[in-house]
């Protein structure tokens, strides 16, 4: 079961003074969309700019688990926070944050997914379909990370996120209303599953990128 993180602060464009050309392009209009530093190869160092762009994203923490690390001295213990965030229209993101507080290493796992934002394209895949609207995705996607491994399949409309939770819930907030799902390995990671989830629909772009460098 997903956790829910507390409403933060609206993000002020007034306020905010860019540290970065790419955050003063966004601030002063010349960028509108994010799909267009995506497109210019460049990496979002600054949250604001997404909080610019994007300014309808939903977060949700998956899961908050308990790390520790030994050191000379003794046992250091951290809380660490795996939270996940996307518009349900095809943009989503996943970060994770540490630190010796809950709430603390959320805030830091909501900076970090915003600065791991990536769009996506949703489409009608599945053969039993074929109606053209985007429920789900164009094709099949497959990914792995740690010893969970998960494959994404275009379903027809009415079935619904046949998935277990987490995924469920990565999906919902990419914008994928129709998906079948097939795992395996250790499942009840959270944190690999997610992720997995992720490095999925991200790799959608990277075949994306593969067919515009053959042609």
């Amino acid at each position: 079961m997903a956790f829910f993180q507390e409403e933060e602060p609206r993000f002020n464009m007034a306020e905010w003074n860019p540290r970065t050309k790419i955050g003063q392009m966004v601030k002063n209009g010349e960028i509108t969309r994010v799909e267009q530093i995506f497109a210019a190869g460049k990496p979002i160092k600054e949250v604001e700019i997404v909080e610019a762009l994007l300014p309808g994203l939903e977060d949700k923490v998956l899961e908050i688990a308990s790390v520790q690390r030994m050191t000379k001295n003794n046992r250091k213990q951290k809380f660490r926070a795996t939270v996940v965030i996307g518009d349900k229209n095809g943009h989503i993101g996943i970060g994770v944050g540490k630190d010796v507080e809950a709430k603390p290493a959320i805030q830091t796992g909501i900076r970090n997914a915003k600065q791991h934002i990536i769009s996506i394209e949703l489409g009608c895949g599945s053969w039993e379909c074929n109606c053209g609207t985007k429920h789900s995705l164009p094709l099949t996607l497959k990914s792995k990370c740690g010893s969970g491994t998960i494959i994404l399949k275009p379903a027809p409309r009415g079935v619904g996120i046949a998935a277990s939770a987490t995924v469920r819930t990565v999906l919902d907030l990419a914008g994928v209303k129709d998906m079948w799902t097939f795992s395996k390995g250790r499942t009840r990671d959270k944190y690999n599953m997610a992720l997995a989830t992720y490095n999925a629909l991200k790799s959608q772009n990277d075949l994306k990128n593969i067919g515009e460098l053959k042609a």
